[in-house]
């Protein structure tokens, strides 16, 4: 079986389709996802879908788009929620964006970096063009202990590699199934088998020959395959060890099920 370690399943693309799109990455072999949260009004979207999906792992936490919005209260919400979630996340840096400013993505990213060691929970990482700030800001908040991924990892091989001494993970997604992909191919090669984890971040990095349309959980098969050819393994063999990697990061049992979520205490 496969694990989507990223998939924007409350995404308004794939929400009003999500009982055909779950039978259909059943039927591939993709059975398990976790859902990040990206801004506080879409957290209880994400809340109502892991209670009533037990294949849906939820996760909470403000995208560096979104870092304006990460006021006390959200903060103080962010903190309860994170006594239901396998992770804070996602969260970040995306020096692509002209708003909101580095300054407030960097307090943003502290913030929930800082609420994750205090939960001890693992972050998902979203990181585009602020690599060095990135990873110095780790460094300064002693965030390796809580572990995490970098989500969709875009980077070359030699950040890869200063990644994986932060004791983070890695997350493959659709370019590395790209005909001009690169530095995808390196990392693929580069990442033990211990430390990867897939992702197909649909609807968005639609693998090939989907690239540019809706990306749909069950694609995850075409970038599992991928890296398994790059690693000479078989595809079995590449799911069995992602999922196993993404139950010890996330805490999940033994069919990468998220714990029971009935009591009247979950969100």
């Amino acid at each position: 079986m496969l694990f989507d370690s990223h998939c924007h399943l409350d995404d308004p693309r794939l929400l009003p389709r999500l009982p055909e799109l779950l039978a259909a990455a059943l039927v591939a072999g993709v059975e398990a996802f976790l859902i990040p949260g990206v801004k506080p009004d879409g957290w209880p979207q994400i809340a109502e879908l892991s209670r009533n999906y037990p294949q849906i792992v939820p996760a909470f936490g403000v995208h560096p788009q979104h870092a304006h919005l990460l006021d006390p209260d959200a903060l103080n919400e962010l903190r309860r929620l994170s006594h239901f979630s396998a992770a804070i996340g996602e969260i970040g840096l995306d020096y692509t964006l002209a708003s909101p400013g580095r300054d407030l993505q960097q307090q943003a990213f502290r913030a929930q970096l800082r609420l994750a060691v205090e939960a001890g929970l693992p972050v998902l990482i979203h990181c585009r063009k602020a690599f060095p700030d990135l990873l110095a800001i780790l460094k300064q908040e002693l965030a390796a202990p809580v572990a995490g991924v970098m989500h969709a990892f875009s980077g070359s091989a030699e950040i890869a590699a200063d990644c994986l001494r932060l004791g983070l993970h890695v997350s493959l997604a659709g370019s590395v199934t790209y005909a001009n992909a690169r530095r995808p191919l390196a990392v693929a090669a580069l990442v033990p088998l211990e430390r990867l984890l897939l992702e197909t971040d649909a609807p968005d990095l639609a693998p090939e020959p989907h690239r540019g349309g809706t990306n749909l959980p069950h694609f995850l098969t075409v970038t599992a395959g991928r890296v398994a050819a790059i690693r000479g393994l078989a595809v079995e063999e590449l799911a069995r060890a992602t999922s196993d990697n993404a139950r010890r990061l996330f805490r999940l049992g033994p069919r990468l099920e998220w714990p029971d979520r009935s009591a009247s205490t979950f969100p």
